[in-house]
């Protein structure tokens, strides 16, 4: 008999054949337009959401009993798994690069909303800038992901003005 293991299946994103170009492409363009001694300037940038209760895996959470046991006969309070509804979260961002990485900074006052605004004054203008400088001085090159605050036409004005180079949305 051959032995077996059980592996489940994870949940992907699938990519169309046009993202996959598409990806391909932009990917092209930045090794076509960026030599090799330059890629070390490019400072990539991202944010992290942690909750302190991460969502339940009902896969795991068992209570065990004796075989003579009916459910109805055990309490409720050991068969109830319960969490707040709205979970404190901190965020956390950071840049890095081949010549160094940014500290954590961690967005940590309650109820702050990260939206376009903030993400300009208080993360990029304050700390993130700043940060990049102290590590590579005025030759760096800045790259985030697709994310909404960072594609807002503010944000991308204000990079294009606040940094040596920008690797823009389009790109």
């Amino acid at each position: 008999m051959i032995s077996s293991w059980c592996f489940k299946k994870k949940h992907a994103q699938q990519l169309t054949e046009a993202n996959r170009i598409t990806r391909r492409e932009r990917a092209q363009q930045l090794l076509d337009y960026y030599s090799d001694s330059e890629t070390a300037f490019i400072f990539f940038t991202d944010e992290k959401l942690f909750t302190v209760s991460a969502p339940m895996n009902s896969q795991n959470d068992r209570v065990y009993a004796p075989t003579t046991t009916k459910k109805r006969n055990i309490s409720a309070s050991r068969l109830l798994r319960t969490r707040s509804t709205f979970s404190k979260s901190l965020m956390v961002s950071v840049a890095i690069s081949n010549l160094g990485c940014t500290n954590h900074i961690f967005v940590v006052e309650p109820g702050v909303k990260i939206n376009g605004q903030h993400y300009r004054d208080v993360l990029l203008m304050q700390d993130l800038l700043p940060a990049i400088h102290s590590i590579a001085g005025d030759v760096f090159v800045f790259q985030q992901d697709n994310a909404p605050a960072h594609r807002a036409h503010d944000t991308v004005e204000l990079l294009q003005s606040e940094t040596p180079g920008f690797i823009g949305p389009d790109m």
